[in-house]
């Protein structure tokens, strides 16, 4: 190994170090589309199944330490159900990460939830925001990951104003019960399930409902929630400028929130992000940022899934890692454009692959996780195990 060689591993290894990315819950279950669901034989159906199949995917790359809970998918009674969740953190290595509450699918939020017109709806959704909140308490997760479908289909049927109101005193109310060290991760989408305005439409919106709830209140970016050819990077560096930038959900799409694999359809996308994430902590911004995974793996096997997704998610962070920033930051301050964009695009070009795998390697793990996973006859075992059973759990958006 020369010398520069040598400097590329070093600068690899930090950076995979580093790297930690959530893995949710549901993503291992059996989803599908608003038409139905496709059944396959290992998906998980009760919590420990999920948990074993996170620690399947730890056990090969290294990277996903946490698993994303959604409360009533996971957490049907509440907080009864916490010492079953401990036990399986004890039992898989695996510790619960962020609570997602579950403002979708009760019958009462048909016209919604925190922004819902009812005085009776708005105090029911409430509750379950402070309920999700104890949960996360007692199972020390930090950060509390809220999505809300609110919205309306047809002009003039909603006062708009009225429900950014409610839910400004939701928020602050859910935020006076965040223990210290919690955050509540505020997410936006355009549209779905709501096609004329949705109460949380974009960053903007999320931002102002961040610093209205408390301090304690951050913005989590999906990158599938944006419109087509929408600049997410802008948005991040945006939100890292403000400090109020949060977290991810990461997942890749074609057209609008397609839930697909992450860096499946645009990986430069990724790499982009991850360099306006990497060039302000280079600046000296103090950054905290959760990486989860937010993904409907449909179609692919789940557990394959999930690794192809963290694998593809590790060589694009030491893509936008190698990256010559003090070169590059010059080359921007003369305005010398092509070799600017050389330089960006050469980084996104380079095959890191050696080196992930030599990392793999040095920490003890498979050098190729895809391959390991189907050679070592995990899915296949619990497909076995699994065949045939039916589960609740739906997708999440």
């Amino acid at each position: 190994m020369t010398q520069a060689d040598s400097v590329l591993f070093d600068q690899a290894v930090k950076a995979l170090d580093s790297f930690q990315i959530e893995l949710p819950s549901w993503g291992f279950a059996n989803t599908g589309t608003r038409f139905g669901k496709y059944v396959q034989d290992a998906a998980a159906s009760t919590l420990e199944e999920k948990f074993s199949d996170a620690a399947e995917v730890m056990r090969l790359t290294g990277a996903t330490p946490t698993l994303a809970l959604h409360v009533l998918w996971d957490l049907p009674n509440g907080v009864r159900d916490v010492p079953h969740v401990r036990e399986l953190e004890n039992r898989y290595g695996i510790r619960a990460g962020s609570i997602n509450p579950n403002l979708f699918q009760d019958q009462v939020y048909k016209f919604g939830s925190l922004c819902n017109p009812s005085p009776e709806v708005r105090e029911h959704a409430n509750r379950h925001m402070l309920d999700s909140i104890e949960i996360a308490t007692q199972l020390g997760s930090r950060d509390l990951s809220l999505w809300l479908p609110d919205g309306s289909n047809y002009p003039g049927t909603q006062s708009i104003r009225k429900r950014i109101a409610w839910l400004e005193e939701s928020l602050q109310t859910a935020h006076a019960h965040l223990a210290p060290y919690q955050r509540l991760l505020i997410e936006y989408k355009p549209f779905e399930p709501a096609f004329y305005h949705t109460d949380i439409a974009d960053w903007g919106m999320s931002s102002h409902l961040s610093r209205i709830a408390g301090p304690q209140a951050r913005v989590l970016v999906d990158t599938g929630h944006h419109y087509s050819a929408q600049n997410i990077e802008q948005i991040v560096a945006w939100l890292q400028h403000t400090g109020l930038l949060g977290g991810f959900h990461f997942n890749d799409r074609r057209y609008a929130d397609d839930d697909l694999t992450l860096g499946s359809i645009d990986p430069y996308q990724i790499f982009r992000i991850f360099h306006e994430i990497l060039a302000a902590e280079q600046d000296g911004l103090k950054l905290d940022i959760a990486f989860m995974v937010d993904q409907s793996h449909n179609l692919k096997g789940k557990v394959e899934a999930a690794v192809q997704t963290v694998v593809t998610a590790q060589e694009l962070w030491v893509k936008a890692a190698l990256l010559d920033r003090q070169k590059l930051a010059q080359l921007q301050q003369s305005c010398d454009l092509v070799a600017a964009e050389e330089l960006f695009r050469g980084a996104f070009w380079s095959d890191v692959r050696p080196l992930t795998q030599a990392w793999r390697v040095a920490r003890g793990l498979p050098a190729n996780p895809i391959q390991a996973l189907r050679e070592g006859g995990y899915v296949e075992r619990v497909a076995r195990e699994r065949a045939g059973r039916q589960t609740r759990v739906g997708s999440y958006a």
